[in-house]
């Protein structure tokens, strides 16, 4: 990556993480969520609740699940750049018939 680009990344995620910061405190991890798992996740995941520091996401399936929760501490590094997380869980969607 060159300079001006580096430089570009660097205030875009400044002005995130203040948008962030600026957010009710219930929402912010859920609008960090996508940042933190990036665009290909965050298109088949949503983002449901954090209560007591637990973001909960739900996911499409119980091969998500576990899938995700493998690289659930590189999210919660991820998210945590931006907003306070303990932990994330994944909740797979029900069935519907």
């Amino acid at each position: 990556m060159n300079r001006s680009m580096e430089h570009a990344a660097t205030g875009l995620e400044k002005i995130v993480a203040q948008s962030l910061h600026r957010a009710p405190q219930a929402e912010a991890p859920l609008l960090a969520w996508p940042m933190a798992c990036g665009h290909a996740v965050a298109e088949r995941t949503r983002a449901l609740d954090c209560v007591q520091g637990v973001l909960r996401v739900e996911v499409p399936d119980l091969s998500w699940r576990n899938e995700l929760q493998a690289l659930a501490p590189r999210y919660l590094a991820a998210i945590n750049r931006y907003v306070s997380v303990q932990r994330i869980e994944f909740v797979a969607m029900p069935r519907t018939r």
